[in-house]
């Protein structure tokens, strides 16, 4: 038993204390935080663009979207919205947009008797005309400017594809949407910039842009897994694609958490089970080297590892707390706690980040939530894991859709004002 406890508990703590300098990887100096933002457009378009824009199910929230996306101030892009064959309220709102605003958005209807969102895009592809493809959510807030500085980026950097931030804002909806927000924020903010500077990366799901020609070239998207953001930058990863993170406060994509704790359970289950299909397809393994084939491992199986630590570090001190266990293993069993007590402070700390980031009133009950809630916020992580195994075990592997209601969206931003309009070709 004592043995037992020293050993996970060595490797709990490697696993905490490494995640941990890996998410403070932006602050580390400032010039890093600095090279992680978007560099000024100069004002010229020469890429075309291709925005995706899956939705199913999503009336309440697409128009709102699609008004967004129209007010891009770049002026060589096209909006594909696919709708399901068997959705007929998004089609409703889908096919009324393309009708008035015609010169822009088109509609595509996916008729795949399975429906998940990586072959909703396949189905979009073949009528793409633009030279990057870029994929937005049917929530999603898009930023005008955000498109003038993507070309940019490609054409400073020769990046084969860019990505953007993406940051849930409704922080205050829920105990674990603060968790949930500040997850997003480390993860797009800091971690994934590692990602792209260590030449592997599990791209985001929206606000990602791909040259249409390496898109192509790789396949697109896996349309049977459950996690094809990752899918997709696994493999453009292994095949030496340059992949270019940038994050601003000012333009990033905002979205909602899920509405309800099952529905987070239900992502999560999704997202862990998608690694865990990427984990077997085995595409990590073409990695040129060692370090980044190490990283795609850790990184793949990383959920499951922290889901196993939120219930095994407290079993383990209760165990050496009230079983003779040796006071050298007793010991041992809270070495964990010394990182996953820093990355506490460190969340404090982004928290505080957080909200003077985007303008947000962070109060003392919203620190006292956050200290509250990171135990239970990690039980229902473990639960979402242990329910991806489940279901992988089970064969399943059916797109749980998650619902959503516009919660991050301020009235003030809600649909209804005219949205400005340029002309201009996508070819």
């Amino acid at each position: 038993m004592a043995l037992v406890i020293v050993v996970i508990s060595t490797i709990l703590f490697a696993f905490a204390s490494v995640t941990l300098w890996w998410t403070m990887h932006a602050w580390r100096t400032p010039e890093t935080l600095a090279a992680t933002r978007f560099a000024a457009p100069d004002g010229t378009h020469r890429l075309s663009f291709s925005l995706l824009l899956p939705a199913r199910h999503e009336q309440r929230v697409l128009e709102h979207t699609v008004l967004r996306l129209m007010r891009s101030t770049h002026t060589r892009f096209e909006i594909i919205i696919v709708v399901g064959h068997d959705d007929p309220e998004t089609a409703a709102v889908a096919h009324r947009l393309a009708e008035i605003h015609r010169h822009r958005v088109r509609v595509v209807v996916d008729t795949n008797p399975v429906k998940n969102k990586p072959r909703a895009l396949n189905t979009a592809l073949p009528y793409c005309r633009g030279l990057v493809i870029g994929v937005f959510d049917a929530e999603d807030q898009v930023h005008p400017d955000l498109l003038e500085y993507v070309d940019h980026a490609f054409r400073a950097t020769g990046a084969d594809v860019v990505q953007g931030g993406v940051q849930l804002i409704n922080f205050h909806s829920s105990w674990y949407s603060l968790h949930n927000c500040l997850e997003y924020f480390f993860w797009f903010r800091s971690r994934l910039h590692l990602h792209a500077d260590k030449g592997f990366i599990p791209l985001g799901g929206n606000t990602v842009f791909v040259r249409a020609a390496a898109l192509r070239a790789v396949g697109s998207w896996d349309g049977n897994c459950l996690a094809e953001d990752c899918d997709l930058g696994v493999r453009l990863s292994s095949r030496g694609a340059k992949v270019v993170v940038a994050y601003d406060s000012t333009l990033v994509t905002r979205e909602e958490t899920p509405a309800s704790l099952a529905a987070l359970v239900r992502q999560r289950t999704r997202w862990n089970q998608g690694f865990l299909q990427v984990l077997g397809k085995g595409d990590w393994r073409r990695l040129p080297s060692f370090w980044q084939r190490m990283l795609a491992r850790y990184t793949l199986t990383a959920p499951f590892v922290q889901a196993f630590s939120g219930v095994v570090v407290p079993l383990g001190i209760v165990i050496a707390v009230f079983f003779d266990v040796g006071i050298g293993a007793a010991l041992v069993s809270f070495l964990p706690i010394a990182p996953m007590t820093a990355t506490l402070m460190f969340q404090i700390v982004g928290l505080r980040d957080f909200g003077r980031q985007y303008q947000l009133r962070i109060r003392p009950i919203d620190y006292l939530r956050l200290v509250l809630g990171a135990f239970p916020y990690m039980l229902v992580l473990a639960v979402a894991a242990v329910r991806a195994v489940w279901r992988v075990l089970r064969g399943r592997d059916d797109w749980e859709l998650t619902a959503h209601v516009g919660a991050h969206l301020p009235d003030a931003h809600l649909p209804g004002a005219a949205p400005v309009i340029r002309e201009g070709s996508v070819a």
